[in-house]
């Protein structure tokens, strides 16, 4: 059984807990108000954020590049273990290992420092994808949010409901965590920071309730966006399991028509964990798009490229950073530049 399925955390944890997510939701919503903050481009702010996965994974490649005097077997290996220590994976590492050495011998490189820019076309190749960011269809739209707590959910549905308000859009919440208390709440705080109606029940209450009541006032106020937060911790991993498949279930049924996405939420800090999480949640419900969270914490962003080659489930959001504008679209070619820009 995987540790992220656990029981509860004893109370202390639970309301640190609390505090540090409510902290985010502050940073998220106020953020972009404070007309006084220096605005940084989005692509600085990219940079930026990945400044520790650049330190720690990249320039060890371009390192490694260089300190070699010609391309040899022992090059190769070195660069297997630099991938899997980035938290590449070591299926996605094997397989930029071995169309490394296939154009080396087809275009007869000799010197190691052109591997640098080959080895950034295959990031750039593998991290491509025909799908765009996620933007919303005519009508109403419902992303179900997913993903276990911890990982930065709350805050990502807070910094999503505040850019489609920004646009102009009529934004609706739903509270489909009712397994804490706390979850509730903190939606409810959000909502009022943000200006945007909430749909909840009690603690305790059927998820499945919270998400058709939530369907059925979205029609009616002719919403544009439709939240639901789901819960990330129960019990067992089959409890969870069972209730997404059922939120969804219903989701889909009184949405019918409408643009559904199921929206899975990871942490970039937890590594090959994260991948796991993934397919979990992907194997259950179904999963459309990815944001993955707490980039800018982690010297080991090759878990981007491990999600995308292995999983095969479009990235769609990156945070890098605690600020509205630090969640972005993921873009394989900015992103790429970010990370190898001095």
């Amino acid at each position: 059984m995987l540790n992220f399925f656990k029981r509860d955390k004893d109370k202390k944890t639970e309301k640190l807990e609390e505090v540090v997510e409510n902290k985010n939701i502050e940073q998220a919503v106020e953020a972009p108000a404070n007309e006084k903050k220096k605005k940084q481009s989005l692509f600085s702010r990219l940079k930026s954020g990945l400044t520790k996965t650049r330190d720690g994974f990249i320039n060890q490649v371009s390192s490694l590049f260089s300190s070699y005097t010609r391309i040899d077997e022992e090059l190769f290996e070195e660069l297997e273990e630099i991938l899997i220590q980035a938290d590449v994976g070591v299926q996605t590492t094997m397989q930029l290992v071995e169309e490394l050495e296939e154009r080396v011998d087809e275009e007869g490189i000799k010197d190691p420092e052109e591997l640098n820019h080959l080895f950034r076309e295959q990031l750039t190749a593998l991290l491509q994808t025909e799908d765009g960011q996620l933007d919303l269809a005519e009508g109403l739209n419902i992303f179900m949010v997913v993903g276990v707590n911890g990982v930065g959910k709350t805050t990502t549905i807070a910094k999503l409901a505040q850019r489609f308000k920004n646009e102009g859009k009529n934004v609706l919440l739903a509270a489909g965590d009712t397994f804490r208390a706390a979850a509730i709440d903190q939606l409810r705080v959000w909502s009022e920071r943000i200006g945007v109606g909430l749909i909840a029940q009690q603690e305790g209450s059927d998820a499945a309730a919270v998400a058709y009541d939530a369907v059925q006032a979205a029609k009616a106020r002719e919403v544009d966006l439709l939240i639901v937060d789901t819960a990330g911790r129960l019990h067992t991993q089959k409890n969870l399991m069972e209730e997404l498949k059922k939120v969804k279930r219903v989701i889909e049924r009184e949405g019918e028509g409408c643009n559904i996405q199921v929206l899975l939420v990871l942490d970039a800090t937890t590594g090959q964990n994260a991948i796991n999480q993934a397919r979990l949640f992907h194997e259950a419900i179904n999963v459309d798009a990815i944001a993955l969270t707490k980039l800018d914490g982690t010297a080991k962003g090759g878990i981007v490229v491990a999600i995308k080659n292995e999983l095969g489930l479009p990235i769609k959001l990156i945070g890098v950073g605690e600020a509205a504008e630090d969640l972005q679209d993921f873009q394989a070619e900015e992103f790429v530049k970010a990370l190898f820009s001095d």
